[in-house]
């Protein structure tokens, strides 16, 4: 047994301290960024370049769709697309190039055969696979990636999750581009409590982010961001992209049926015939969102928990929200008003603007349950 007595931090820990800006409008700050993929060794290993907002959205049920790709892509943003869809659903998808998008995959032959039969049809349409796990530090894992570049050596492959330097370094100098970072984090993620096992995030992304920068590498924050401040601190502690899962849950283009509740507001009408009072009752509609290790996602696609494991995820009812570009909209604005309090012209100079701040609270909470509009 080792005790680490070094302080770990989480979004919540932490404020941007605000500094002398030349800007003089959110409007003139850029998100776009560019990453060419040169490898650990310094040496070009794919012809496949990103420019784009560097958001994704997961591969979770009702995030990471079709739909969602489409809608994203329009911004210049970037999906991994659910492992769900089947061979002929990710033919079609791909039969034309998608630069925004990524392919889903586990570990094992089926997703090997998955994939080969994807890419046998599509080609350099696939630019983007995304092998996803949840414990990024088995050596089989490790493996695999290995494999995968030696398979795929034209390929962007994205790898996770980890929360550490030393295996952020041992899956870059493996093959993978990116490397996905965040154990416990998400807002249906139940790990942390089932295993004891995680990283506090923000301390994650900059320690990830350290190693995998000094490989030629880059890193994409995974979870627990839950406001566009939030998103904002991940890149400013040094993330190349960063994942949202809750945050664009329950959109129109994350499918999934409606379920309505109908709850009282605390508001009463008066009937004048017989001069009583009634409830006033609202309809108001949600979509199910789940972790990709519940029970409900288990249930879903692999007919149920085995005997040997414990559901790692919860399943809740998020409110419908819409189109995603709405919240888009609400968290790019953020980011950009993040540049301009630091003095940021582009998000690339975000983290060369930031100091980080610790406190015990960043927001006045006192009406958050009284809210009825931004």
């Amino acid at each position: 047994m080792h005790l680490e007595n070094d302080v770990k931090l989480d979004y919540k820990d932490v404020l941007i301290r605000p500094k002398r800006s030349r800007l003089t409008s959110r409007k003139n700050v850029s998100l776009e960024r560019n990453y060419n993929w040169v490898g650990a060794k310094g040496a070009r290993i794919n012809e496949y370049d990103y420019t784009g907002v560097p958001i994704m959205a997961a591969n979770m049920d009702g995030v990471g769709t079709f739909d969602t790709a489409r809608a994203l892509a329009r911004q210049g943003m970037f999906t991994c697309l659910v492992k769900t869809y089947s061979i002929e659903e990710l033919q079609q998808f791909f039969s034309v190039p998608q630069p925004h998008v990524a392919m889903s995959i586990g570990i094992g032959d089926a997703d090997l055969n998955k994939l080969e039969q994807v890419h046998k049809a599509v080609l350099d349409n696939l630019q983007y696979i995304c092998v996803d796990v949840a414990n990024g530090y088995t050596e089989r894992f490790v493996e695999f990636i290995k494999h995968l570049r030696d398979t795929y050596p034209f390929k962007n492959i994205i790898a996770g999750n980890v929360v550490t330097a030393d295996q952020t370094q041992e899956l870059i100098l493996n093959g993978a581009d990116i490397v996905k970072v965040g154990i416990g984090p998400g807002s249906v993620c139940t790990t942390r409590i089932q295993t004891g096992v995680g990283y506090p995030q923000l301390s994650a992304v900059m320690e990830c982010a350290d190693a995998a920068h000094g490989l030629g590498g880059h890193i994409i924050a995974d979870g627990g961001c839950v406001s566009p401040g939030d998103v904002a601190k991940a890149f400013a502690a040094g993330a190349d992209f960063v994942m949202l899962g809750g945050m664009l849950a329950g959109h129109d283009e994350g499918g999934g049926e409606p379920v309505y509740k109908y709850q009282g507001n605390g508001e009463y009408y008066f009937i004048k015939d017989d001069e009583t009072y009634k409830p006033v009752i609202q309809r108001k509609e949600f979509r199910q969102f789940y972790g990709m290790s519940s029970q409900t996602a288990n249930k879903k696609h692999f007919g149920g928990l085995k005997d040997y494991r414990s559901s790692e995820g919860r399943t809740i009812l998020v409110p419908y929200r819409g189109p995603i570009e709405n919240t888009v909209q609400d968290v790019l604005g953020g980011i950009r008003s993040t540049c301009t309090y630091v003095g940021a012209p582009s998000l690339k100079q975000l983290s060369k603007c930031t100091t980080f701040v610790r406190c015990t609270q960043t927001h006045n909470a006192v009406y958050e349950k009284n809210t009825i509009g931004n």
